[in-house]
């Protein structure tokens, strides 16, 4: 997914005059919707498995929110949260055309250091971010499709599971003030992770998610 940050200068045009301050102690809430779409990297199932066999992980949007506190008038930690996402697993390579073959559910867990731009009191402010993401991935459920192509069946199903990982994710933002406690924020996140996936049959693939994530809400601060 290619980010672009044109939608900031966008906010940025309807954005004049003063706000609230953003100053040191002052906390901010947000609420609001995260889409998260992974651009999948598949390595090979292993052996034995059809030559080429591969994978893709699926976009997933959830209600969505995050805490953030002014550690300086400029310098500030970002707590996003967001419910589990839910994402389809397909094949892909030479299984393109064997539809869903699982599903998994994902909870990633960041902390932002981030900078924001212009003055404390400015009603809009662009921000970037960076800090660590742990991606706790769980609930991993293979479909028939997935048993028939590895050899189980329906008494004896064949069992995935995905490896959580940690990440480090980058993020590119902005506020924009509606009155002295309102704002409407968005940002934009990119997370490099990778992630093993494990079948009960003994095969393993290797995976780079590296998920993009837009998040756009509307907070209070106080």
């Amino acid at each position: 997914m290619k980010l672009s940050p044109s939608w900031i200068v966008a906010l940025g045009l309807l954005a004049a005059g003063t706000a609230q301050a953003q100053t040191t102690g002052t906390w901010m809430l947000r609420g609001g919707f995260t889409r998260i779409t992974p651009d999948v990297d598949s390595g090979d199932l292993s052996a034995p498995s059809i030559p080429g066999t591969k994978v893709d992980v699926g976009s997933s949007t959830r209600l969505s929110g995050g805490v953030s506190y002014m550690l300086t008038p400029n310098v500030s930690l970002d707590f996003p949260l967001a419910l589990p996402f839910t994402q389809d697993i397909t094949g892909d390579g030479a299984i393109a055309g064997a539809g869903k073959i699982g599903d998994i559910r994902s909870l990633p867990v960041t902390l932002l250091a981030q900078y924001r731009f212009f003055e404390p009191t400015a009603r809009f402010r662009p921000y970037l971010g960076a800090g660590p993401t742990y991606a706790k991935l769980y609930k991993a459920h293979g479909t028939a499709t997935l048993s028939g192509l590895t050899g189980g069946s329906p008494a004896q199903p064949t069992l995935l599971s995905a490896d959580s990982r940690w990440g480090m994710t980058f993020q590119i933002g902005a506020s924009v003030a509606i009155d002295d406690h309102w704002y409407v924020d968005g940002f934009l996140a990119k997370t490099i992770l990778r992630t093993t996936a494990t079948l009960s049959t003994g095969q393993s693939i290797g995976l780079k998610l590296n998920p993009a994530a837009v998040q756009l809400g509307l907070g209070y601060r106080f």
